[in-house]
């Protein structure tokens, strides 16, 4: 016997452990029992935009419930695909549950899970890599490595349009590990100033991650003195936020991207706001074209190069809180939805 963790789609603090029974594979299924995933604010982002952005629809559940996405590893238990072989073990997109079962197409790399319900959804979400044996990275892999991929897309969109000629970077949620990642890529990039908006509780962090070139309290932002013009990359999804960035700074904005919704719980401010419209970025989208443009691997020699020295340097600043089985995921997921760990501190789960 297996469990499923299911949330009510209407009351995301609603959230239950149910036992699920295993069905004979057919061919070409593979059941994996997943072994540990990450849970950041970004799973919350997934639980939020669930219908718009059908993140619901990956893993189904019963009506009403949905099972948020996670990103870690899994090890095969039963297989009846030629390619794939019990104990080979993946890195991917999978359900808070004890297990996962797929329509596997097998690749160089790894498998794609082919299942018809899969399919309208953007591939990268159904790619699953293949790893060798539990290493001490693995842990910073599954936290970071989905978020610094956003980040890593986010910058290069930035300077295909060279920062719209902007002389700063304004990161909201500045602790949050997106925006530390995207705030690291500029940082060694250089030419604009990084501004990181954040809380007085995690003030201290953020300055001392080295990564900002100037840290602005949320309630300064009227009156702080940054340079101009500016972008703003939206990571709090916090609409007060929005409304006084864009009234701060006017025309003097140059773009207006939004990412996450760390802040989900924050109204929507419907009144039209200065400056240029905000757009909403989705780093699928961004995936394929880069792909295209680069191609022969070169996508992939870019990001690892942009993304190894960042997770070697990421001990540096985030510790490892691990928690183990049914009631302590349910736990950590809603302590997640009222606002997560410190942000010096990656949980992941092991079910």
């Amino acid at each position: 016997m297996g469990w499923d963790l299911l949330v009510a789609k209407d009351d995301l603090r609603r959230a239950e452990i149910r036992e699920t029974a295993s069905a004979p594979l057919t061919d070409g299924e593979v059941r994996l029992a997943i072994e540990s995933f990450a849970l950041t604010a970004n799973n919350i982002t997934y639980a939020v935009f669930g219908e718009m952005m059908r993140y619901w629809d990956f893993f189904p559940a019963p009506e009403g419930f949905g099972r948020v996405p996670v990103w870690g590893h899994a090890r095969v238990e039963a297989s009846a695909h030629p390619e794939i072989a019990v104990g080979q073990r993946f890195y991917g997109y999978w359900p808070m549950s004890t297990h996962l079962t797929v329509q596997a197409r097998a690749g160089k790399s790894g498998f794609l899970d082919a299942a018809p319900h899969r399919q309208p959804m953007a591939v990268i979400y159904n790619q699953y890599a293949v790893v060798g044996a539990e290493e001490p990275l693995e842990a910073y892999r599954a936290l970071l490595q989905p978020l610094f991929m956003t980040s890593f897309l986010i910058e290069d969109q930035l300077d295909e349009a060279s920062f719209h000629g902007a002389a700063s970077v304004v990161l909201s949620s500045a602790s949050s590990k997106t925006a530390i990642a995207l705030a690291a890529l500029l940082k060694r990039r250089g030419g604009v100033k990084v501004v990181g908006l954040t809380s007085p509780r995690n003030k201290a962090f953020v300055e001392g991650l080295g990564f900002y070139d100037q840290v602005v309290l949320y309630d300064d932002i009227a009156s702080a003195p940054i340079a101009t013009p500016a972008v703003f990359v939206d990571f709090a999804g916090d609409s007060q936020v929005l409304g006084a960035v864009h009234r701060r700074f006017g025309d003097d904005l140059k773009a207006s991207i939004l990412v996450g919704g760390t802040h989900w719980e924050v109204p929507r401010e419907q009144a039209q706001l200065p400056g240029p419209t905000p757009a909403f970025f989705f780093a699928p989208d961004r995936i394929a074209k880069r792909r295209q443009d680069w191609a022969g691997g070169a996508f992939e020699q870019r990001y690892g190069a942009a993304w190894t020295p960042f997770v070697a340097d990421a001990a540096r600043w985030l510790t490892v809180k691990e928690g183990r089985g049914p009631e302590a995921i349910r736990a950590a997921y809603l302590e997640q939805v009222d606002g997560g760990a410190a942000p010096d501190v990656g949980v992941v789960l092991r079910p």
